[in-house]
This record gives structure tokens, sequence and C-alpha cells, in this order.
């Protein structure tokens, strides 16, 4: 059977249309998205949480009206989802037509859906394939092939599929955004200029840092304790300074009067290090640009970014772990392989008594596979390196 359940009106439309030939309450969804229904009134908070909309039309198509209009206060008719089922309160008569019509946020995240493959399927394809009598794996629970293909994800997403996000925030005047929900690692902070470019924003490293515990003390220096003997915390003093710091002051542009650039509004030249030309020798190349720092406060949760960037607007690229939700447990296929062989050794490593030689070929097997994931999804191209290679062979004259 053909692994494509949606036609081309499903896919790139969001629409699925029934012409029944005779009067039926009962529609199947073929969508590879679930359908999700809390409600049929759109009155009703919830009502906003569907991800679907349901019409019918009496002109074959020329018109279509939603199939929850209220009339005189009560509806026409009532539906519900169970399964990708659509069922209505009456029957849709044979002569008009009937669709399931997504929202747009379904739609998009439908769109490349091929390439990859939901959790779901690799643990269905994995003991269809693999267990069973005179399979590899005589028997094992459902539960621990989840576990092991939950785990492969997991150790996959940090450097072999890398499940990298992006966000697009505004830094506001507390120089401080809240780390995602689903935050595992940074890959890249930038703020983007006026024409669309990224500017990379730099880690402070040993610039400065964010305390774990800023304590109040008495005169002696000694850490004060509250009615429940814990210590008092109060507000860091070395990120409110950090905060307030003139970045200039670090960067080492200071704004000494020159005739190579025009003063700025806050006093400073643009660029001073134009004006110093021959004289960078030395510089420290982590403190001399203006993009500006960032550091991660553990304590408080959140992304701190030194003060030349607020009112920024910044992408933070991050990785993942591919769990956070349902939708997104799903594995491209070009390391589907790779995800079979981490199941086997993880499963055989497990038991006891089971032979060492067994384990090591299994495990040469996952890191075999594994490596083969990585050379496909590196996605490196052909024309791409001619083009690199094309650059070096180029001289340059004076």
């Amino acid at each position: 059977m053909g692994l494509l359940t949606e036609n081309n009106l499903q896919y790139y439309a969001g629409t699925q249309l029934f012409t029944q030939q005779t009067a039926v309450n009962t529609f199947v969804s073929t969508f590879n998205t679930e359908l999700v229904f809390f409600t049929n009134d759109p009155t009703n908070t919830q009502y906003s949480l569907n991800n679907c909309e349901l019409y019918q039309s009496v002109d074959q198509g020329v018109t279509w009206t939603a199939y929850n209009t209220l009339v005189n206060n009560t509806y026409t008719a009532s539906f519900n989802s169970l399964n990708n089922t659509i069922t209505t309160g009456t029957n849709i008569p044979a002569v008009n037509w009937f669709k399931i019509q997504l929202k747009q946020a379904p739609i998009d995240n439908n769109y490349g859906g091929y390439s990859y493959i939901t959790i779901n399927d690799i643990v269905n394809n994995y003991i269809l394939a693999y267990v069973g009598e005179q399979k590899l794996i005589p028997n094992v629970k459902r539960t621990d092939v989840i576990f092991h293909a939950k785990r492969g994800l997991q150790e996959f997403s940090y450097d072999t599929l890398k499940s990298v996000k992006s966000i697009e925030l505004q830094i506001p005047a507390s120089l401080s955004l809240i780390i995602p929900q689903d935050y595992v690692n940074y890959v890249r902070f930038s703020y983007i200029d006026s024409l669309g470019v990224k500017r990379i924003i730099y880690p402070a490293n040993n610039l400065t840092i964010n305390p774990h515990e800023a304590l109040s003390q008495d005169q002696a220096g000694f850490p004060i304790q509250d009615a429940n003997s814990n210590n008092v915390e109060v507000p860091s003093s070395t990120e409110e300074r950090w905060s307030n710091a003139n970045t200039r002051l670090i960067t080492g542009n200071f704004g000494i009067k020159t005739a190579y650039n025009t003063i700025s509004q806050d006093g400073y030249y643009p660029d001073l290090w134009l004006a110093a030309l021959g004289q960078r020798y030395g510089l420290n190349p982590a403190t001399t640009q203006e993009n500006g720092w960032f550091t991660i406060n553990e304590r408080a949760g959140t992304f701190n970014f030194s003060s030349n960037l607020i009112n920024q607007l910044v992408v933070i690229e991050y990785i993942s772990d591919g769990l956070a939700t349902d939708l997104e447990t799903k594995v491209p296929k070009l390391a589907e392989d790779a995800m079979y062989a981490h199941i086997n050794h993880a499963i055989l490593a497990s038991r006891i008594n089971q032979p060492e030689y067994i384990v090591q070929r299994y495990k040469k097997e996952r890191s075999a596979k594994l490596r083969n994931a990585k050379i496909r999804l590196s996605n490196i191209k052909l024309d791409q390196i001619i083009q690199v290679m094309r650059g070096k062979s180029k001289w340059i004259k004076n």
C-alpha cells in the first residue's frame, strides 16, 4: 500500500470533501493530522481550541455554510470527533456536500511531514519486524519498546538529529527573557538589524556572572536568616551593575573625539576603532565587538543581555530533545534505521544472561547506522563543495 494517505486537496488546502450518494451522519477523516474538537458553540471559550471546522453545501460546492450555525438560538445539529471520525447529530442529505476544513496552524504543521515518521509508527514497525517467534526478540513489552524509542530520540536529538528550534523575541527593559519551556541547550543568539541580517551575540563567559545566591549580611559579614532559619536572599548587585553597564567602557570604544567620525546622539562616535588604524594590535576580540553579550541565569531561569541590546529584536536558536509534545515526537526517515538498531541494542543489553558477543555485535551495528544517519542528515551537496573549492582557487591581486 502507498504511504500517502492524503490527497492533494487535503495536503495543500487542508480540506477533505465528502460527496456521499446516500444520507449519512458519519465521516471518516484521512488527514495525517488528528482532529481536535471541544465544542460546536462559537460563544464558548473553548471553541477556538478546535483545529477544524465543518461546512455543508446544498449547491454542490458553490457556496458553503458552517455546519454549526445558530437558528433561533438553538443549534441545527451537533457533532463529535472520535478516532478522527465525525458523527453528526442528523443525517446529511445525499444531495448535500460536506467538508472538513483544518485551520491554518495545523495545515502549516503538516507541510513537509512526509520526511518524518512518528514514534508510534516506529514502535509498531519494530514490533512487527523484530519481535516474535523465530525473530531477534522473542518477546518484549510494548512499554519497553516505547521507553527505548523515546530514549533513543533524546540521545539522537543532542548531536545527530539536532532538533534545533528558534524563537523571535524583543528584549524588554529588564534585559531578560524567560528560557523556553522545551529548552535543553543553546545553539546561537543573534540580534536582527534593520536589514534583517543576523548579528551574533556572544556569551559573556568571564566578563560577568549570575550568582546562584545573593545573601543579605549583617555588619560582621554573616548571612542573615529568616524566622524559618533560611538565609535571606536579596537582588544580585552583580546583575544590577551588569544591566546598568556602559558597554563602550568594556569594548574600548570610549568616544575620543577625532576627525574621522561624527558624534552620535549619546556623545560617542559610531566606531572609534576606525580612527585607530594600525593601533588595534593586541585588542581582546572577546570584548572588542559591539554586538553585545548574553548570560544564562540558572537561578531565575532567564537569558540576560547587556544594556546595548535593549529593545533589540533577537532570535534564540536552541536544542530540544524532541519529546516536549506529541506533535514533536517524530523522527526523520533518514534516521529510522538507526532508531531500530538503537532499540535492538538497548533491549538486548538490558537483559540478563545475554551473551556478550551478541550485545557487542548490535552495539557495533547501532554505531554504524548512527554514523550513516549523521552523514545523511548533514545534507552536504556536491554543488556547495564545488563552490567552496572554486573560491579557494582564486588569485587575489593587488
